[in-house]
């Protein structure tokens, strides 16, 4: 009776969380400056900015161009956009302006607010109306709106798509792993709910205030998929093994769980836990990853701990046909290869942990080529109109145009002096109560490289005329979102390391396997993000990796990779306290090797579905951490690791009594 409250409680209480899912597209946020410290200079310009009369401003720059020269009913196209009804900051449209040498237009819409649905609108109306230019007129919208709102486009039926995929390829994967036409649902129902459950616990905690937008919101996805099915896949495979020791399922599930359950539990603790340093993060979508992921851990371990068993019982051992384990069957013939592969480390464990390690070695020498410099414009995959726009801008005007710089002057500060620090590069100013604006034409294209690089050294012209001056606009957002993802690179690995080396203590009681399994751990990431550099380099041929690339792979990395080597170091603990610690770790190679490999596989297939999404950043961390997984699964945790504690011996339990004990 008990396995049927149980289910129907978890259903229940997961149904109830699945009713929000469809909230969360709407609490997501696609503004720049909502992901950047309080403190930035940008975020704080952008405040005052919005005090005075044109209010925040998110400038829709229409461009027109043709060849062989503007005719009169070009330039009627271009004016006509002046007339339609759209969420201005001023009272009239500006005039439209156009090249020296007639081959080019250009209207500056200031629409009001930032990364709205309502400037996205007024985007799309634009390039409506455009679409009935005449022939032969190349068009485009470009600018922050434009910017923004192809931003967004990105994201508009993401989730169902990466769902799909995702879904699709997890359920394709259990359908192999299990052989069975009928066993593949229990798991896959479990993982379904908790994906349904976690987009709910999301939206409700966007709700209270946490950000969110579509780039954390596909990496919740795939992370919950890929944990859900890797404990699915854990505790049905030690179930499995039990149904061979005990007549009644009931009985076979107990002992699952008590085999099972510490080493799930202590998994999802590290990825919990490691993720959660992430909130310590400047920036805050990487920061709300931290609590977004643990959240959805959390979920998954709840259900794959309450309602898989339930249904695995209730469905008994005839689910697993038509390989139905009977009470009595032996399981060795599912070792055999990993058997063979203990045997082969138990004869040579140092070379090949050596070998291993100058393995990694070798892929973290990619590094060296690591550049965190991709720009905005270098963010959507393919050619996106704002880009192309942009193009098409600074071929007959100063590129700049498209996205001013803003510096405010409080009221009080030396206006002229900054005028002159500012000099031929002025456009318009502005007063206001909270003193005056400056708009700035910067000479480089603003969502480039060199225009990011050419804002200290303006903010250091402002400042030294007036230093309590401002400097923001789009482009002083990207440079301040660099520095906060440079400072998070630096500060947030050695907290993760610290938290997931205090887990792996508790768990293994323990010091020196600890220290080791993290170091072979940090390893294995270190050649992972090495390795993903040539290929975005060599392979992809991506400009750059973004700024927030290294700490979100190697958080990732580091929780989930990890996770393998707990399983197997789980049980190596386990089964060395009756074999001893050689042939213990060789015995849990044996016994975990084809669960721990499909786990890893599943995970690393659900990141690289972050690929179907057009986002650079999402394309470098489902490759990064998809081939990071495989490292792991199939390196670090297969040989490195059984090599190296085989090698070491009952020491490797210092300080604990296992570590007296022989072999």
């Amino acid at each position: 009776m008990l396995k049927y409250v149980v289910a129907l409680l978890a259903i229940l209480v997961a149904g109830g969380l699945s009713s929000q899912a469809g909230k969360l597209e709407e609490v997501q946020k696609s503004d720049l400056s909502a992901f950047l410290p309080g403190d930035a200079e940008s975020v704080k310009a952008l405040q005052a900015a919005r005090e005075f009369p044109s209010g925040d401003v998110s400038p829709a720059v229409v461009v027109i161009a043709r060849e062989s020269g503007l005719t009169d009913q070009d330039r009627d196209a271009l004016n006509a956009l002046r007339e339609l009804e759209l969420p201005l900051a001023s009272p009239e449209a500006p005039e439209a302006t156009f090249a020296d040498d007639d081959r080019a237009g250009l209207l500056a819409l200031p629409l009001k607010g930032q990364n709205s649905d309502v400037v996205a609108d007024a985007v799309e109306q634009l390039r409506t109306e455009l679409e009935a230019a005449p022939d032969g007129l190349e068009t485009a919208v470009t600018g922050p709106a434009g910017f923004s709102t192809d931003l967004k486009n990105v994201f508009a039926g993401a989730d169902t798509r990466l769902l799909a995929i995702t879904g699709g390829l997890v359920l394709f994967l259990l359908i192999l792993i299990y052989r069975s036409p009928i066993f593949w649902l229990i798991p896959f129902v479990t993982v379904i709910l908790t994906e349904g459950a976690t987009r709910g616990l999301a939206a409700l905690l966007g709700e209270a205030g946490l950000t969110i937008n579509g780039q954390n919101a596909g990496i919740l996805s795939v992370l919950v998929f890929g944990a859900a099915t890797d404990y699915a896949l854990l505790l049905v495979a030690r179930y499995r093994e039990e149904l061979t020791r005990h007549e009644h399922a009931e009985a076979a599930m107990r002992q699952a769980l008590r085999g099972a359950a510490p080493a799930i539990l202590a998994s999802g603790a590290t990825v919990i836990a490691g993720l959660f340093t992430l909130v310590f993060a400047s920036v805050d979508v990487t920061a709300s990853i931290g609590p977004l992921g643990a959240a959805g851990v959390a979920t998954a371990l709840v259900l794959s701990l309450t309602l898989l068993p339930a249904t695995l019982v209730i469905a008994g051992r005839r689910a697993f046909w038509p390989r139905i384990p009977r009470h009595g069957d032996s399981v060795e013939n599912d070792h055999r290869v990993w058997r063979r592969l203990g045997n082969t480390i138990a004869a040579r464990p140092r070379p090949l942990w050596v070998g291993s390690t100058i393995i990694l070695l070798v892929l973290a020498l990619g590094l060296t080529g690591l550049d965190t410099s991709l720009t905005q414009e270098q963010q959507l995959r393919g050619n996106p109109e704002a880009v192309a726009g942009q193009e098409l801008l600074g071929k007959s005007f100063p590129a700049g145009l498209s996205a001013p710089a803003s510096v405010v002057v409080p009221t009080g500060g030396d206006v002229e002096a900054v005028k002159r620090a500012i000099g031929d590069d002025l456009q318009r100013e502005e007063e206001g109560e909270p003193g005056t604006q400056l708009s700035v034409v910067l000479a480089a294209d603003p969502f480039s490289e060199e225009a990011v690089q050419a804002i200290p050294r303006l903010r250091d012209a402002v400042h030294k005329a007036e230093p309590r001056a401002l400097v923001g606009g789009q482009t002083a957002q990207s440079y301040d979102l660099r520095q906060a993802a440079e400072r998070d690179n630096l500060v947030i690995p050695p907290l993760t390391l610290g938290v997931v080396l205090l887990v792996l203590i508790l768990l293994l009681r323990a010091l020196v396997a600890p220290l080791l399994l993290l170091l072979a751990t940090a390893l294995s990431a270190a050649a992972a993000l090495g390795a993903g550099v040539v290929i975005f380099d060599v392979i992809l041929g991506l400009p750059a990796v973004d700024p927030t690339l290294p700490l979100l792979a190697f958080v990732f990395l580091v929780a989930l990779g990890i996770d393998y080597t707990i399983f197997l170091m789980a049980r190596a603990r386990e089964e060395a306290v009756e074999q001893g610690t050689r042939r213990g770790v060789l015995a849990a190679l044996a016994v975990t090797g084809g669960v721990i490999t499909s786990a890893g596989i599943v995970l690393a297939g659900t990141f690289s579905a972050l690929a179907v999404l057009p986002l650079v950043v999402l394309t470098q961390l489902g490759t990064v951490v998809a081939f990071g997984v495989l490292l792991d699964t199939l390196l670090v945790r297969s040989v490195l690791v059984p090599a190296l504690v085989h090698d070491i011996g009952a020491k490797v339990w210092l300080p604990s009594k296992l570590a007296r004990k022989g072999g």
